[in-house]
């Protein structure tokens, strides 16, 4: 009997697991990719396609790492592959490279992995959502600064390029001028061998300068919190008892001062009377 049941719990199947920071992390990373098959279909500029699909291939990248995760975490595989629909994820993860422009439309299996999280964190589960934002504000922290850079850099090299690439005299031209640009800028590093040379470019630098302050701050404080221990609370110390020992003793002491003091001045006022 003991055999069966030890038999049963390593058969059942036993469902991927992962943080609340996690799944919203992974639900805002589907979504943003969904927006870049969108912009991949529309009749953009070359510099802008080449900016996008750079993101769409990172996206991938870390969608294979989320796949294969998943896939050695399920017990048994086949449980994520084919009840969960895991296959969809693999279908959705395939980076095209600009190979096979065709290829995007495969994005589509994503909405598979956005359904499946959109489950896990509605419903019931938001009270306790909730609560886990209050008690991991740590997690929460690090992974709202990812999406954050993500979204700022993203935004700003692509806004970078429609307004350089077709300016007089611009050294921001095609997509990897854009990124270099973007990640030197938003890394507050400003090697200043690519600068925006139209209003609106610098107008878009500024915010990307504030917003790369901001961001590395956060990252910096989240891994000093994470590199430097937390102070551990004070045991009690064995004196305690002793002192509180000692203060009982002298209540004590005043009180028979008290009492002889009351004694002496009823002795003294006795012979007047």
């Amino acid at each position: 009997m003991a055999m069966q049941t030890t038999a049963d719990a390593t058969t059942r199947p036993r469902p991927v697991e992962h943080s609340n920071s996690y799944n919203i992390f992974m639900v805002f990373l589907t979504v943003f990719s969904l927006i870049i098959m969108v912009l991949l279909l529309l009749p953009l500029d070359e510099a802008t396609i080449t900016t996008l699909r750079f993101y769409d291939n990172a996206i991938c990248v870390i969608f294979l790492f989320d796949f294969a995760g998943n896939l050695a975490m399920s017990r048994p595989r086949r449980d994520y592959f084919i009840s969960r629909r895991g296959w969809l994820d693999l279908i959705g993860s395939i980076p095209s490279l600009g190979l096979v422009p065709a290829a995007g439309l495969l994005r589509i299996a994503r909405l598979s992995r956005l359904a499946r999280i959109a489950r896990l964190l509605g419903g019931s589960n938001r009270k306790q959502l909730v609560e886990d934002v209050v008690n991991n504000r740590g997690q929460y922290a690090l992974f709202i600064t990812a999406m954050s850079g993500l979204i700022v850099l993203s935004v700003s090299t692509i806004l970078m390029v429609q307004f350089e690439a077709g300016a007089p005299d611009a050294n921001i031209t095609t997509g990897g001028d854009a990124l270099w640009w973007g990640f030197t800028t938003i890394t507050t590093v400003g090697y200043g061998d690519t600068f925006p040379v139209t209003m609106l470019g610098r107008a878009t630098a500024v915010v990307v300068m504030f917003a790369g302050v901001g961001i590395i701050g956060s990252l910096a404080s989240i891994l000093a919190s994470i590199l430097v221990p937390q102070p551990e609370p004070e045991a009690p110390s064995d004196e305690e008892p002793a002192g509180s020992a000692v203060a009982d003793e002298l209540a004590a002491i005043k009180v028979e001062l008290a009492a002889v003091r009351q004694m002496l001045a009823d002795t003294r006022s006795g012979p007047m009377t």
